[in-house]
């Protein structure tokens, strides 16, 4: 919450260009939690200018499918901000309105992205929940991106809620596989394999 106030106190504008485009990106993961079975999950995402939307598929639960919109703000050049609320809905095995943000800061070599978003469940015998991502990445060369990465989270149904490990990614041209590795050495491992495409 640090990060979301030091953004909200800087001069933050919606993101502008004089002739937007439509930019799209699409990411599939495989998850593989210890000693259970692994499963894929997506998230496809369109933006013209600042206007986000974003699709996601077994994110938020297994069988669940969720729909977003966001608006994208940005501040500063050689430390860069930016913040998108979003706000949208999950359906399927799990339902109900979502609300949260994404929020990056970049400086030289390194970066931070965090996501949040809370679930109002309406499905019976589902708790309401608050789900959150965070990356800490450090570019030793450009391609290639490491780092460490927590989530909290219940769709894998582990015995822990947070789940901390590291990561490695390398992009070359518009695609990039990553790899990350949850609670190493643990009962409640997860690694997770990604690969992702912009156009």
């Amino acid at each position: 919450m640090k990060l979301i106030a030091a953004l909200a106190a800087c001069a933050c504008i919606p993101v502008h260009a004089e002739d937007p485009v439509w930019e799209f990106n699409v990411t599939g993961y495989w998850n593989s939690p210890k000693g259970d079975d692994g499963y894929a999950s997506g998230i496809a995402i369109a933006s013209r200018g600042a206007l986000h939307l974003e699709a996601r598929a077994n994110y938020e639960a297994i069988h669940a499918q969720s729909l977003f919109i966001g608006w994208t703000f940005e501040a500063g050049e050689k430390v860069k901000l930016e913040l998108r609320p979003i706000v949208g809905f999950v359906s399927h095995s799990l339902r109900g309105p979502v609300g949260g943000f994404e929020a990056s800061v970049s400086a030289g070599k390194w970066d931070y992205y965090v996501e949040a978003e809370h679930v109002h469940s309406r499905t019976e015998g589902t708790d309401s929940y608050t789900y959150a991502w965070s990356e800490l990445g450090w570019r030793p060369i450009e391609p290639l991106r490491l780092g460490i990465v927590g989530q909290r989270t219940r769709i894998h149904g582990a015995d822990r809620d947070y789940l901390g490990g590291g990561f490695a990614q390398y992009t070359w041209g518009k695609l990039t596989l990553g790899t990350y590795w949850f609670n190493p050495g643990s009962s409640d491992q997860v690694v997770i394999v990604s690969l992702g495409a912009a156009f």
